[in-house]
């Protein structure tokens, strides 16, 4: 399933590669421009289904932290994370990999699951909307494909 909001980019890199880089959650900043990293918590050392992460974000000054649930975990093929803040649903972030002749497509796809009145909250934080999402996305699929290809 690929959410309304995505954007590719062809990786030459083997697919298993480019999930590894991706289901690490601690190097995620790395990649990410908004997303510092973090670590795993509640007992979670790596990525597997049901395995929590606490994350650190900033966008310019602001900066925030969230929890992240993995529910997808398919090497090579797709990862996902549940985003909440709190009790609160957040956006979920996913990542499709398909084989390629040259090495693999990366789909990274994004929906927003906050309720209306939370998106009014968290403008301080910034405007997290389709566009924002889509120039994130632009951005760590790049430098997630020069390490991948480095």
């Amino acid at each position: 399933m690929t959410y309304p909001t995505a954007e590719s980019l062809d990786i030459a890199a083997p697919a298993e590669k480019v999930w590894a880089l991706v289901s690490d959650l601690p190097r995620m900043g790395e990649w990410s421009s908004e997303n510092q990293g973090g670590r795993w918590i509640r007992g979670a050392s790596g990525p597997a289904t049901g395995a929590v992460f606490t994350g650190r974000n900033k966008n310019g000054l602001r900066r925030w932290s969230t929890t992240a649930t993995v529910i997808d975990c398919q090497p090579a093929k797709a990862f996902e994370i549940a985003i909440t803040l709190g009790p609160m649903a957040v956006a979920n972030w996913r990542y499709e990999f398909e084989g390629t002749p040259d090495g693999c497509r990366v789909t990274e796809s994004w929906t927003d699951r906050r309720t209306g009145w939370m998106k009014v909250l968290a403008r301080p934080v910034g405007v997290h909307d389709d566009a924002h999402a889509r120039g994130e996305m632009t951005a760590t699929l790049a430098r997630l494909a020069a390490a991948a290809e480095g």
